[in-house]
């Protein structure tokens, strides 16, 4: 622990637990899983339509054990 500060969690900024590091508790931990879940955080970057995801993983090759 850099400086000697404890970590705190990053949705309720108290003292995270060992148990449950980065967060303080299991409520936190789930918060935080809901706003992925739920859209409540964004990675910055243009909207990619559905068919443009398919499009992209499509085109991977050797997942399958194909050339």
């Amino acid at each position: 622990m850099a400086g000697g500060r404890a970590p705190k969690c990053p949705v309720c900024r108290q003292a995270a637990t060992a148990e449950f590091v980065p967060f303080c508790s299991a409520g936190c931990k789930d918060r935080d899983l809901l706003q992925w879940l739920g859209d409540g955080y964004k990675i910055p970057g243009p909207a990619v339509s559905p068919d443009q995801l398919a499009d992209h993983f499509a085109g991977e090759s050797g997942r399958d054990g194909e050339d």
